[in-house]
């Protein structure tokens, strides 16, 4: 067995692979890598050597959105919009050389058009290494709806600087955030119609699984995600007290239930309730759980448009925001705009 901690190689070959991390990614440096065997580098030099791959990574995937954007096309030939639909036959195309589903071959070729036409600098950035594939899909994803809004070119531009730096430290759902976030700041109003046209798009399915199981999908607005969520987390919390407590007191085994396995029963357990009660005992009822909600001071007023931060979620429209702030069941952070201190704190 290699031990880890001795190193197996010469200090100017540990060098090296520092050398190869940090320079700019080609076929060069990734041919030096692939000859390298990384049993045979010190510890430190072999995270170095795993991050040195990952940058060539970046730069394959560079090359693959121009290789699905030659087969695909850069617009569909049968769509009423940039970001929807293609030819089956080239989807199919795609999927077969990706081996991929249909959807999945479609999201890749949605995505790959967006960096292609409207995100020069994401798709350079990508080509260098700076940033991952991952990181590359979610601010293509995250602005495809804003530019099906007409947001102004010189915003992408802005939005994009502010991704990328964001990625250097962060990971893709983080950088997802900061993309929603500066959207709201500079477009708040395509920000807005984006949210209320995905609004209309909410659903629940059910689907069928093997050994006596099912999926049960719920796409919701974010607000009442968290209210779902958070439900289902109280419930589960407090059967686990209770067992505990019943456990102590009865000197019986305590639970044994994971909390993903309590959260599935505590779902069950919800439905269960209200299916089980009266008409009169199931009247609407405001949510039932506290959620953090943060906004700048100038927003709540309404003398600004910045995003407000939904706990758990990220950003949403500052007219989401102000609902919700008058709101006696969400706990409120009012900050100064400029510091981002705490001006106020609303309790329930």
């Amino acid at each position: 067995m290699i031990n880890s901690n001795v190193p197996l190689v010469a200090p100017d070959e540990e060098n090296f692979i520092i050398d190869l991390l940090n320079a700019p990614a080609s076929i060069e440096v990734l041919t030096k890598l692939i000859e390298i065997d990384p049993f045979k580098l010190s510890r430190p030099r072999r995270i170095d050597y795993l991050a040195a791959l990952e940058k060539q990574s970046g730069w394959l995937q560079a090359h693959l959105q121009k290789a699905i954007i030659a087969v695909a096309g850069d617009e569909p030939t049968e769509s009423e919009n940039l970001f929807s639909g293609v030819d089956d036959f080239e989807r199919e195309e795609v999927a077969t050389a990706l081996r991929l589903s249909a959807g999945t071959a479609q999201i890749k070729i949605d995505v790959a058009r967006t960096l292609n036409q409207h995100l020069p600098n994401v798709t350079a950035a990508l080509g260098a290494g700076d940033i991952s594939a991952a990181h590359a899909n979610v601010i293509a994803r995250e602005v495809e709806q804003v530019i099906r809004q007409g947001i102004d070119p010189e915003k992408i531009i802005e939005i994009e600087k502010a991704a990328i730096a964001h990625a250097e430290f962060h990971t893709p759902a983080q950088v997802a955030n900061k993309v929603r976030s500066t959207i709201a700041k500079l477009a708040p109003q395509e920000f807005e119609e984006v949210v209320n046209k995905a609004f209309e798009t909410r659903k629940v399915e059910i689907y069928p699984q093997s050994d006596g199981m099912s999926t049960i999908l719920a796409l919701l607005p974010a607000v009442d995600a968290q209210t779902v969520f958070m439900a289902i987390e109280k419930i589960a919390r407090t059967d686990f007290e209770n067992a505990d407590e019943k456990s102590k007191n009865t000197n019986t085994e305590s639970d044994i239930r994971t909390i993903d396995m309590k959260r599935a029963d505590a779902l069950t357990k919800l439905a269960s309730q209200f299916l089980n009660s009266t008409v009169s005992e199931n009247k609407t009822h405001r949510r039932p759980v506290t959620l953090n909600l943060t906004l700048d001071l100038p927003t709540l007023i309404g003398l600004q448009n910045n995003p407000g931060q939904l706990a758990g979620y990220g950003a949403i429209p500052a007219s989401i925001a102000r609902e919700l702030a008058r709101d006696a069941k969400w706990r409120r952070f009012i900050t100064d705009p400029v510091t981002g201190n705490l001006l106020d704190f609303g309790r329930e």
